[in-house]
């Protein structure tokens, strides 16, 4: 017949590109999205799964196959489209945080799906990174998609989204927003926009609790802590991820991502999944934080999926509520309530090339049990009591030392936003938390710290007792 596709893979790509009007109300940009959820398998992974079934085929994977993923939902569900039209069988392996829609979308293609604890480290046993690799090699005739250490991961995007976007809109707009994941967007559009232009911005957005951001801003590796919105943010770093590439990062928490998804969803009929409204999110901070007379720029937002998958979670106002994401559901509080109650004095921080000896007499001075330590601005690590008398004790250092040699990456960074139930589990896994606006320090948190606001906020007779 005259116009119809061979397949539905013949489907994937042109996707249409589209303003927003109403959450950009007021902002000095211009703010367009490139609709990647309404691909036939529901994501911008159809176009990875594409190319990398095409260099797995050139590399002699046959008909009759099985292909195994770590994926938390999207990747797994191209890769099963293209596998029910190409003859492979699937096994997915994904994280236990994903929503059950997305569980249930895979098994619905036929593919066996595999659940791992999401609260364990990247290289425990039970991960899904390793139970996947395990799975692969116990498994006859199949294919590792590997998408984390891919090639034609980014390559995918590098020949087939930003070539599209390109031709779309003429090269002509200055920033590109996309949430950072396993990094084929951002790496692959980010490499043909800036052989195109090196003007192009090319901007990642990463969610609180991933690795990513306190990386690019400070060199550090920080303790990662687990975050409720699926699909971007990481707790190690894959190879498919060019961090070079970026020209700025932004932060976003899991209330702004959820309310701006549901935003998206009600004010510009754009029904998109939880990394689609962190990207906007993100992407707005970046408006917001260009100076006011700066010209007027055309941003645009990658948004990787659809939110049918999210109905359960986001778009359910009782999930919304048990979690704090909605306004009439406080929470606790806020970190800023924290600090508010803490004497506010300037943050004291030490050079990485201060003496050993110096940082000693700043604790006993000041009466405090940790120092960050700044370079230039910047965070370089923390440096604790129990440091210096470990290192001490043991011979490794000297009082003659530079700080910096002992500067520990133990802690997690918060904004004075971050909510303090999420708090709770960063201070489970970190020795403090370090809050930040933007590249400044301007609070330091400790275990002690919370027990003290929780505690005066349960004997608060105004304050109902908190549930922790």
């Amino acid at each position: 017949m005259h116009g119809a596709l061979e397949d539905i893979t013949k489907a994937v790509g042109n996707t249409p590109i589209v303003r927003l009007n109403r959450v950009t109300q007021g902002l000095n940009a211009e703010i367009y999205v490139k609709c990647e959820y309404l691909n036939p398998g529901g994501s911008h992974k159809d176009r990875l799964a594409a190319n990398i079934l095409r260099r797995a085929e050139e590399q002699g994977l046959k008909p009759g196959g099985t292909i195994v993923e770590a994926t938390s939902g999207n990747t797994g569900a191209s890769l099963a489209l293209l596998a029910a039209v190409r003859g492979y069988k699937c096994i997915f392996i994904m994280p236990d945080k994903m929503s059950q829609e997305k569980i249930s979308n895979l098994r619905a293609f036929g593919a066996k799906v595999v659940v791992c604890p999401t609260a364990v480290d990247a290289d425990d046993p039970r991960s899904y990174y390793k139970v996947s690799r395990r799975i692969a090699d116990e498994t006859p005739n199949s294919f590792y998609a590997n998408q984390y250490h891919n090639p034609a991961n980014p390559e995918a995007h590098y020949l087939s989204s930003a070539p599209e976007i390109w031709q779309q809109t003429n090269g002509e707009f200055d920033a590109f927003v996309a949430g950072m994941g396993t990094g084929g967007t951002i790496s692959g559009c980010g490499k043909y926009f800036k052989e195109k232009n090196p003007d192009i911005q090319i901007v990642g957005v990463d969610p609180v609790g991933s690795l990513y951001y306190d990386f690019v801003k400070t060199g550090r590796i920080t303790k990662p802590f687990s975050y409720k919105v699926e699909g971007i943010g990481e707790d190690f770093f894959p190879t498919t991820m060019n961090l070079k590439i970026l020209d700025e990062i932004v932060r976003v928490d899991d209330k702004e991502c959820f309310l701006m998804t549901r935003d998206l969803t009600r004010l510009e009929g754009l029904f998109v999944g939880g990394s689609g409204g962190a990207a906007v999110a993100g992407a707005i901070k970046y408006a917001k934080a260009r100076k006011p007379d700066a010209p007027r720029q055309k941003i645009l937002v990658f948004l990787c999926d659809a939110g049918g998958k999210y109905v359960s979670k986001i778009f359910n106002d009782d999930w919304m509520r048990e979690n704090g994401f909605l306004e009439e559901q406080p929470g606790i509080g806020i970190v800023a309530d924290i600090l508010a109650g803490k004497d506010r004095g300037k943050i004291i921080t030490v050079s990485p090339h201060a003496k050993v000896r110096e940082a000693i007499e700043i604790l006993k001075k000041m009466g405090i049990s940790q120092l960050p330590v700044v370079e230039n601005g910047k965070l370089r690590g923390v440096v604790a009591e129990v440091d210096l008398l470990r290192h001490l004790v043991l011979g490794q250092k000297t009082l003659d030392s530079d700080i910096g040699e002992l500067a520990e990456g133990d802690y997690a960074t918060v904004t004075p936003q971050t909510k303090i139930e999420l708090l709770q589990s960063v201070l489970a896994d970190a020795k403090i938390a370090i809050v930040a606006e933007g590249d400044d320090v301007v609070g330091i948190i400790t275990k002690i710290d919370l027990i003290d606001f929780l505690a005066r906020a349960a004997s608060s007779p105004s304050t109902p007792p908190p549930s922790v």
